[in-house]
């Protein structure tokens, strides 16, 4: 902001908190990537130390007024949050793991996603850190999340039951065909999926495939 409370920018920024206009927020996720955060608003600005109070709004909410009530503003902070969470950590994940899915070796960014070992509404196991994450296309994600596929410890996979009795073409075959094989893993020893971690969800697997 600078040290002139008069620059273009900060009458802007005053502007839009006067009139409660919202604009876009950009945030920096990762060298050269950024989110937009849409709408942002101007809540608080203060000329002495040229300092302003951001307020996010969830973006499935479809009036743009500028969030009311405390529990409107936890829960676009809430929304917020977590679409920034999951911004960053697919970002770190996929690159700890240069760039394809764990299980099949994909390496077209657009189809992957980085799903979490542990959901990220349990706690205190479930942050989002690349320890908690595994790139995955976006099918054997969707197998993952329904434990049809299972990751153990060793980090050998496992197919479920389900899948392995069924013939019903060339992408089940795909998924058929990652039964005992090994994931691939990132280069760094700090970004290796957490074996506790691995152990708790091949738990539920087991229940469940």
């Amino acid at each position: 902001m600078g040290q002139n409370a008069d620059a273009a920018e900060n009458r802007w920024l005053r502007e839009a908190k006067e009139n409660a206009v919202p604009f876009i927020y950009f945030l920096g996720i990762s060298p050269s990537v950024y989110r937009a955060l849409i709408p942002s608003f101007a809540i608080d600005w203060d000329r002495e130390s040229l300092t302003a109070r951001i307020a996010f709004r969830a973006e499935e909410e479809a009036d743009l007024g500028t969030p009311q009530t405390s529990a409107e503003r936890r829960y676009a902070l809430r929304q917020v949050k977590q679409r920034l969470h999951q911004a960053s950590f697919r970002e770190a994940v996929i690159t700890a793991y240069r760039g394809r899915c764990a299980l099949s070796g994909l390496r077209e960014p657009i189809l992957l996603d980085a799903a979490h070992i542990i959901e990220d509404k349990h706690e205190p196991l479930g942050q989002p850190i690349v320890q908690n994450g595994i790139p995955l296309a976006k099918t054997h994600h969707a197998a993952f999340d329904a434990h049809l596929i299972g990751i153990d410890p060793d980090y050998k996979i496992h197919v479920s039951r389900r899948i392995l009795d069924q013939k019903d073409g060339p992408t089940l075959e795909a998924l058929q065909r990652l039964q005992s094989n090994r994931i691939y893993l990132p280069k760094r020893g700090r970004d290796m999926p957490d074996r506790d971690r691995l152990a708790m969800r091949f738990e539920l697997f087991k229940t469940r495939s």
